[in-house]
């Protein structure tokens, strides 16, 4: 079996870190905009947490369903 550190030593953060960089910014920005905005369906606490455990489907329904129109 390969050790931590060698599996580490194989990932190509090089061409990971964009992409987690995008997934962290979607995530800020689907926060802050929960924390200013009226919600449909759920509470507030369920839709952030939503957010933060389903990266990105959580932000993308929230922002497709929990936003209300006004």
């Amino acid at each position: 079996m390969a050790s931590p550190a060698m599996l580490a030593a194989q990932i190509p953060w090089a061409a990971l870190a964009p992409i987690l960089v995008l997934a962290i910014a979607f995530e800020v920005y689907c926060l802050v905009d929960l924390a200013g905005a009226e919600v449909r369906y759920l509470p507030k606490w369920v839709w952030g947490l939503l957010i933060l455990v389903s990266n990105p489907i959580g932000g993308v329904a929230y922002l497709l369903l929990g936003r209300s129109a006004s």
